[in-house]
């Protein structure tokens, strides 16, 4: 196939999804139980995935999501297509998710409790069952990975913003640099800067539980498997993610 056709069709492509994405917006507007129906077996799961990493919360990231399809509901009739209705949704799940932090610092950060957070370096069962996969085949392998897992999983959690949030819509959620440019209505310039820096302040973040664990475990074949997973780009390692990571270049 010359490139010429692939490019036609590519357009091609790119114009029946569009056609098609208009033609289910019309049916939001006009009140299709079904496209609702579409609407949330299409966008849930991964509009909680998101929210879950921005509030660190499961109960708070429930009530979070909730409030994003209400928005997305109320607000169909103002969605007139200027970006993509995926971005439209993730944009309204940013910023209600970056609500409920301000509201969490405000309240419950005053609150004391007695139960374990996931602060003091607990990761959830919930978290944890949906953010590790096991790719060894021995069981010590296993053991060192999964614990590094879990350390990664709460250090993105410290990452500064706005990095965090490029960094987990690039290597988590698997998007595009135009993408996530559009959602957070910044430059590609910025875009990549962030995500840059956010990989490295998680390295800068992982690196002395890395070293403190390749001491503790004290084998040559452990101490080979941490320092090659050091060598990676640290949101590799980022539970969840799916992606072969590359440069932000």
């Amino acid at each position: 196939m010359t490139a010429g056709a692939t490019t036609l069709g590519d357009l091609a492509s790119a114009i029946g999804a569009r056609a098609e994405e208009a033609a289910i917006v019309a049916d939001l507007k006009a009140g299709s139980e079904s496209a609702y129906a579409w609407l949330i077996g299409e966008f849930q799961r991964p509009v909680y995935s998101l929210v879950y990493r921005m509030v660190s919360d499961p109960s708070d990231a429930a009530d979070t999501t909730q409030e994003v399809f209400l928005k997305v509901f109320r607000g169909m009739n103002h969605f007139h297509g200027e970006s993509s209705l995926k971005t439209w949704i993730y944009r309204i799940a940013l910023h209600e998710a970056a609500n409920r932090k301000r509201w969490w610092f405000r309240h419950k950060a005053h609150e004391t409790s007695i139960e374990p957070t996931e602060a003091d370096g607990i990761i959830s069962d919930e978290a944890m069952q949906a953010a590790l996969t096991d790719h060894h085949d021995s069981p010590f392998d296993s053991a060192a990975q999964h614990e590094l897992q879990r350390r990664v999983d709460a250090e993105l959690r410290q990452v500064p913003e706005p990095y965090r949030t490029a960094l987990v819509l690039r290597d988590l959620e698997e998007m595009s640099y135009e993408e996530i440019a559009e959602i957070l209505q910044v430059s590609l310039g910025t875009v990549k800067s962030r995500i840059t820096r956010g990989r490295q302040a998680l390295k800068q973040r992982l690196a002395p539980f890395v070293r403190e664990l390749a001491g503790e475990l004290g084998f040559s074949r452990a101490e080979n498997n941490i320092e090659e997973n050091n060598r990676k780009p640290a949101s590799e390692l980022v539970p969840g993610g799916g992606r072969k990571l590359e440069s932000a270049s």
